[in-house]
């Protein structure tokens, strides 16, 4: 008698999780949102209840902006904030069939208990002790738990601000403790409060800081400024085929443009987070979903520059002076192709990020034998992190890489040359678990090349997964 297919691929998906558990159980990061509640806000959070298996969750926060408060008129005005209540809602409507998929995602009545309202309003209003502002404090000084916080801001940072504050004000012997646990993720600077508040006390204590222009090409200019291939993946064939149509309430609510990609400015805050295998809470410098950024203060990291004459503004970054709004509507060809090349460290992964949303989509409305889940890429006798001789050989193998769902795999090994300082001199670039190249015979002491194992299943739809190994010289 043979063994019922589903039967086989629940076991083998038993086995996965087990695995995978122990694995990265004590690697899930932490987050904490901010948020305006603006359109794009909405529908970066359809997306981020349907990623929030991968994250230890710490709040939902409403907050203000320079571009909605409460008592704005007209484009200003304010969404009522129970909008994050009627969200949860609609997760809890699709809660028990995603547990289906992967047990890590989090009760909505735990998920309600970490929503509060902060500093709403008005533009950079931080005078008020909101409970939004209380509770980011608690969490910071929370020192049974020393991960670190990934807050997000996806609107101003006035909340925020009061939140530091309040530890500056009455736990001033503990700010260097938090500040070796705060990081941060600014989708711009949506109101002065990071300037006037946050940047003179805070960076000095080096806490590491995003602050974000090219999540734009997720927001509301994508049809003008991503390629043709990639646009694809936003358009509303395409939407409406694998989230909009047919995948629950929560999916259905996502506030669709004429049927296509709306706007998602907020997602690369915790798309930066999603632990894919390619490293990208170690250094906002290697680059990943969430984008890839240089240091231009003392772990302040930010764009890279479309061209080299650009400088960095000195002040607050926003729609005022973004770069990403002076490449908006540029018609000379060369121009459209550096605002191209600017985009890039985001656009790159986006049929693979909406792959990724197109499965969690599935994962509420279809068994698990149905549905399709990411492979999980492992090495072999290759640590995540060698050091070379100029020269020598190396064979990189990801051949432990397995399927939940025992789909055939492709494999792919590049070198990120954006993220990496020199290039291997031979190499063979088959599609197979293994590599063999030869490092760099000029490599100084110290450079690094940066190798990435991409692994696609062939399920529906194809879901893809890395790791990242990354290899120093060391001396002859």
């Amino acid at each position: 008698m043979k063994t019922p297919l589903s039967a086989c691929r629940g076991l083998t998906w038993i086995l996965y999780f087990l695995a995978a558990t122990c694995a990265f159980s004590s690697a899930r990061p932490r987050v904490l949102v901010t948020t305006d509640g603006e359109a794009d806000d909405r529908c970066s959070m359809v997306r981020f209840l349907l990623s929030c298996n991968e994250f230890d969750v710490e709040g939902i926060v409403n907050s203000s902006s320079q571009f909605h408060w409460q008592g704005g008129q007209g484009w200003n005005a304010f969404h009522d904030p129970t909008w994050v209540r009627d969200s949860v809602g609609l997760y809890q409507k699709v809660y028990d069939q995603l547990r289906i998929h992967d047990p890590a995602y989090p009760h909505p009545d735990l998920l309600l208990s970490k929503w509060k309202i902060g500093n709403i309003q008005g533009v950079g209003e931080d005078q008020e002790r909101s409970e939004g502002a209380e509770w980011i404090a608690q969490v910071l000084l929370d020192d049974s738990d020393t991960r670190p916080l990934w807050i997000q801001a996806w609107g101003g940072c006035n909340t925020l601000a009061r939140a530091l504050r309040i530890i500056q004000e009455e736990h001033p012997d503990r700010m260097t403790e938090v500040a070796t646990r705060l990081r941060l993720f600014l989708i711009w600077e949506q109101d002065e409060t990071y300037q006037k508040s946050i940047r003179p006390v805070w960076e000095p204590l080096g806490v590491t800081t995003i602050i974000s222009d090219q999540f734009d090409c997720m927001a509301y200019i994508w049809p003008k400024v991503l390629p043709d291939s990639v646009k694809t993946y936003l358009e509303a064939d395409w939407m409406k085929k694998h989230l909009l149509r047919g995948h629950g309430p929560l999916a259905s609510s996502y506030e669709a443009l004429d049927g296509a990609f709306h706007a998602e400015g907020d997602t690369p805050a915790f798309l930066h987070a999603i632990p894919n295998g390619l490293r990208s809470l170690e250094s906002p410098a290697w680059g990943g979903w969430g984008g890839r950024y240089i240091e231009v203060r003392p772990n302040v990291w930010m764009d890279p520059p479309p061209a080299p004459d650009w400088k960095h503004p000195e002040g607050q970054i926003s729609i005022h002076n973004s770069w990403s709004k002076k490449l908006e509507n540029v018609t000379d060809p060369a121009e459209q192709t550096l605002r191209t090349h600017y985009f890039k460290p985001i656009w790159r992964w986006l049929p693979a990020v909406q792959n990724d949303f197109a499965a969690r989509a599935d994962w509420c409305v279809k068994d698990y034998a149905s549905a399709n889940h990411p492979p999980q890429v492992k090495l072999k006798d290759t640590p995540l992190d060698l050091f070379a001789v100029p020269g020598e050989t190396l064979t990189l193998d990801a051949s432990a890489t397995r399927d939940p769902d025992g789909d055939s795999l492709q494999f792919q090994w590049w070198a990120y040359l954006e993220t990496s300082q020199i290039y291997p001199q031979n190499h063979e670039w088959e599609s197979s678990p293994k590599v063999t190249l030869t490092f760099p015979a000029k490599a100084q002491p110290g450079e690094a090349l940066h190798m990435i194992c991409e692994v696609t299943d062939n399920g529906s739809p194809p879901l893809t997964r890395y790791q990242r190994v990354v290899i120093r010289a060391k001396k002859p």
